[in-house]
């Protein structure tokens, strides 16, 4: 190994990532500007794009609109929410993006001139909230973008006065953590991405005039980030949940491409085992619905995601940007910028997989848009971050609606929402989950719940996953069983089938949240929405029958209108017994 790359080897999985001492990350940077994420010379391919591809002109149609309304709007203004500047941080960088691209392909100064106004208002800020350091992170990204892609346009002053916020409000207060070895520089989560990448952008930004410091965080930064791209491993998974995949993989991809872009590589931190498949999980995540299988704190909109263009090229993945473009329909400044016209469909891609890692499941029928049933199932770690306690919890959608829903998470600044009142809340507890619920109690915290069983044929597919150590308290071995099925006459079904053992005497309630109209007919229910009907019928136990349950907790806490609690409530027996559910076309499940 050459000396000046003496300082580190991370080893994560089997795979070495080689980065350069603080005094030698910068011996290939690239001279001039634009050098980040879409650099000088780039506008030429984007215009040969927009010419030849229809879905390219629409998104930069967008882009044009929007800025339009941006040149309306009144610049970021220092507004805490909670304990968040996060909401500013965030306009400012979509406004920056934005604008700077119009400009760049349009060539009109009032948009470079109205991002400039923005940056220089960011730049005025007393600080940028380090102590919420995500908005200190997103801030600096604003910024660096803005200071790179519109360097020929600032005045000398214009530059001094941004490249110093640059520094001295962002990369200052990265320094410091840096050093002590702050949580989210060791962190496995998203925050490690988000942080790291901001610092990452801010540096390559100003690394010509402030050399010293840029190579010391770019290099600490890359130290940093293997710790939490360990999580896609083995098969791109994020244990957070899809919400958090798009947020922690968009600030991995951000940081990836600017290292690519402004030093010619990243080191290798692309290589790491299964980030080339976080793609796919996107694609398995979102249902026929279009809506996302949202565990943990994330809301059921699927987002767009303009790093599922990055992961198509970088891993000549077409099917990620087939997906994006054609399903999704993101827009976004990135979305021009690495916008790929490949892709011709998912048909190869399996109906259903087990993510191993984060042990959730997702099955469908068909890969067709709004065609058969979806189901995801969720096993895995209830003291991942920003889980809630919902293991067993489970979504489904029948002919493109989402019939069976994650109610999704409450507001973050509820008291102690992330602290000892997490368990308190509706839609963060078991109470709130699309799971069983024992003795009117949670599930353990500290519980895992691994997939045991997954196998798929033409015609059925399955996965079981243990339960048990989320009960421990109340019961003794339980577990749920997900079959999606083919029957003679080619229609599908689905089967929740639960197991429990030494349940006696014990009350157990199961239970889902839909905001389809419920009609119920004892054992039977037809839910009713977009259109479509939907059957459940109770196979077991016999004599059940299904009831309407309240599901909206005391405010402050969120109201879950439009929502109904379906639910069956039993008391447990010393010999095993099961829970059978059925969903399925209502004929299907008529009594015959």
């Amino acid at each position: 190994m050459n000396w000046l790359m003496l300082s580190l080897a991370v080893a994560l999985a089997g795979q070495t990532v080689e980065v350069p001492a603080p005094e030698a990350i910068l011996r290939t940077l690239r001279s001039g500007h634009p050098r980040l994420i879409a650099p000088a010379g780039q506008e030429a391919e984007i215009r040969r794009l927009m010419k030849e591809h229809e879905s390219a002109r629409a998104i930069y149609r967008w882009l044009v609109d929007r800025a339009n309304q941006i040149l309306k709007e009144k610049p970021v203004e220092y507004r805490l929410i909670g304990p968040r500047l996060l909401g500013e941080s965030r306009r400012c960088l979509e406004r920056v993006y934005t604008l700077a691209t119009v400009y760049r392909l349009e060539g009109d100064r009032k948009y470079a001139r109205r991002a400039i106004e923005e940056m220089l208002t960011a730049a005025g800020f007393k600080d940028w909230n380090p102590s919420h350091f995500l908005d200190t992170a997103e801030m600096t990204h604003a910024l660096a973008v803005g200071y790179d892609w519109l360097f020929d346009v600032l005045t000398d002053d214009e530059k001094r006065t941004i490249r110093q916020a640059i520094v001295e409000k962002g990369l200052r207060e990265g320094e410091k953590v840096y050093k002590a070895g702050g949580w989210w520089s060791r962190s496995r989560y998203n925050w490690n991405q988000v942080c790291n990448g901001g610092m990452t952008i801010g540096a390559l930004a100003v690394a010509d005039e402030e050399p010293e410091l840029a190579g010391w965080i770019i290099h600490q930064a890359c130290r940093s980030l293997p710790i939490a791209m360990q999580e896609y491993a083995p098969d791109g998974a994020w244990a957070e949940g899809p919400g958090y995949w798009n947020y922690a993989t968009s600030y991995t991809v951000y940081m990836l491409a600017a290292l690519q872009t402004a030093l010619g590589t990243d080191f290798g931190l692309s290589d790491l085992p299964g980030f080339s498949e976080a793609g796919t999980f996107r694609i398995h995540v979102i249902g026929p619905s279009r809506l996302a299988f949202n565990f943990a704190d994330g809301g059921e909109g699927a987002g767009s995601s303009s790093s599922m263009f990055w992961l198509a090229r970088r891993f000549d993945k077409p099917k990620y940007a087939w997906h994006e473009r054609e399903f999704i329909q993101g827009r976004s400044a990135l979305h021009l910028w690495w916008f790929d016209p490949r892709g011709e469909g998912l048909h190869d891609e399996p109906l259903a997989r087990h993510f191993r890692h984060a042990d959730v499941v997702m099955m469908r029928s068909s890969w067709e848009p709004g065609i058969g049933f979806y189901v995801g199932l969720k096993g895995g770690d209830n003291a991942v971050n920003h889980s809630h306690l919902e293991l067993g919890s489970f979504v489904l959608d029948y002919e493109g609606v989402r019939f069976v829903s994650d109610l999704g998470p409450d507001d973050y600044n509820l008291p102690g929402y992330f602290g000892r009142q997490r368990w308190t809340y509706y839609r963060l507890n078991t109470e709130g989950q699309n799971t069983l619920w024992i003795n009117r109690s949670n599930q353990d915290p500290r519980a895992v719940a691994p997939v045991t069983h997954f196998s798929v044929t033409p015609t059925r597919m399955e996965a079981e996953v243990d339960l048990s150590a989320a009960y421990r308290q109340h019961v003794g071995k339980v577990t749920r069983r997900v079959i999606l099925e083919q029957t003679s006459d080619n229609s599908w079904i689905v089967t929740i089938r639960d197991r429990l053992e030494k349940a006696e005497g014990a009350e157990i309630q199961w239970h889902m949240h839909t905001r389809a109209k419920p009609s119920l007919h004892g054992s039977r229910i037809q839910l009713s929405a977009g259109g479509k009907t939907l059957g459940m019928q109770i196979v077991s136990p016999k004599g059940a029958n299904f009831e309407l349950l309240p599901c909206n907790p005391p405010p402050p806490q969120r109201q879950n209108e439009g929502f109904s609690k379906v639910g069956i409530r039993l008391r447990g027996t010393a010999e095993p017994m099961e829970i059978v559910v059925r969903f399925g076309p209502p004929a299907l499940l008529e009594p015959k």
